[in-house]
């Protein structure tokens, strides 16, 4: 088995070339469930060096690396490669992105060359591991339903049979040369909510005549907060937040309906469940009571993530012995949400934090932000990582 040395060597070379890749992915980002040039490259890349490759989900790409017996043990590494559709504020960047309006603000450009460096080092090794590593590019995780659960339903997980998954996020709140981990529960669910309220619009100087949809969706904003602070469990973790309304009407006029969108998250399923039915039922009881009506629509998106605790520890620890305990931090539950999820509903998994954080060199946004950036030093860091990680794994029983 490649020792810790020959890997850090090996990521240390390749790191100008990681950085090449990543500004060419950065450049050329696209939305969700249209990374055609992506993929292409991604599998342009996988043959070049020699590793077989298949297509899931139409722009997803898988990557098959077989060591002695391959049939031993199967570690799927997983990376996403869809962009956001922000568009990137930073002129001064020579990567800046070319397709305007599209952006890689959520580090995807750096998962997926992490990924491809990865490759090419446990590629290098095929004939010094056993077991077999499954390379999992997926697309869509920023858009429902989510590109695992295309990717799953394609047979991601088997022909090999994925006996674990590990996969890694970029976060800019840890510093380069740093890395994260929580076992357990780790990110929340995540529904949208599509709600349009009804009433009987008229002048805002007659209310009398009206039913005012605008006064209905506030009582129902306030009212549906009970949910979260009176009726949750308050060891459950739960949010509840509306971000759009749209009340169509003007000073003087009070309009027919109003619209509002929002999210749940939670990390419990059966009290995801309850939520559900008790949002409907209290707004539609509110609106009703102020002679109005409600349709309430609940779009389902992804599970609650959870990192299998057994693997997490082999992981966290590994991770100190690359990078050095002082470098490896407890991750906190986090509300954001991840397709990964589905991979952790069906296999053993782990989903750890890539530091990216560079503060002298103004590399300090939150992702989905306009400024997002990454610090390149990372990349060294992230394919080696995933590459230590993947062959430690293969020699767990």
């Amino acid at each position: 088995m490649p020792n810790k040395e020959s890997i850090k060597k090996q990521a240390a070379d390749l790191k100008a070339s990681l950085i090449e890749i990543r500004r060419h992915i950065h450049m050329n980002p696209e939305l969700s469930f249209h990374e055609y040039e992506t993929s292409a490259f991604v599998e342009n890349f996988l043959k070049a060096e020699g590793i077989a490759t298949k297509r899931l989900a139409n722009t997803g790409v898988v990557g098959i690396i077989e060591g002695k017996n391959p049939g031993k043990r199967v570690v799927g590494l997983r990376a996403d490669m869809d962009a956001l559709p922000i568009t990137e504020v930073d002129d001064n960047r020579p990567y800046r992105s070319r397709n305007e309006g599209v952006m890689h603000a959520c580090g995807h450009d750096v998962h997926t060359t992490s990924l491809l460096g990865a490759a090419k080092i446990l590629k290098s090794l095929e004939n010094e591991f056993e077991g077999t590593i499954k390379l999992v590019f997926q697309p869509g995780e920023e858009k429902l339903p989510g590109g695992a659960s295309l990717m799953i339903a394609d047979g991601v997980l088997e022909d090999p049979k994925v006996d674990v998954m590990i996969g890694q996020h970029v976060m800019p709140q840890i510093e380069t040369g740093k890395t994260g981990f929580r076992p357990g529960l780790y990110m929340a669910s995540t529904d949208e909510l599509y709600v349009t309220v009804y009433g009987k619009g008229g002048h805002g100087a007659m209310p009398h005549f009206n039913i005012d949809p605008v006064l209905i969706s506030a009582h129902m904003i306030v009212a549906l907060q009970q949910i979260v602070s009176r009726t949750a469990n308050p060891a459950i973790p739960s949010v509840l937040s509306f971000g759009k309304v749209i009340a169509n009407g003007a000073t003087n006029v009070i309009p027919s309906q109003v619209t509002l969108e929002g999210t749940f998250r939670t990390l419990d399923e059966k009290w995801r469940e309850e939520a559900h039915e008790k949002m409907t039922h209290m707004a539609k009881g509110i609106a009703e009571s102020m002679g109005g009506s409600v349709e309430f629509k609940i779009v389902k998106g992804y599970p609650f993530l959870k990192n299998e605790p057994e693997l997490t520890a082999r992981c966290r620890n590994e991770a100190a012995m690359y990078l050095g305990e002082s470098n490896v931090e407890e991750l906190g539950i986090w509300m954001a949400a991840e397709d990964f999820a589905y991979y952790s509903q069906k296999v053993p998994s782990c989903f750890y934090r890539l530091g990216v954080r560079n503060e002298s060199r103004g590399i300090i946004h939150s992702v989905h932000h306009p400024s997002f950036d990454a610090d390149e030093n990372a990349l060294e860091d992230g394919c080696g990582l995933f590459a230590w990680l993947a062959l430690k794994e293969l020699e767990a029983n």
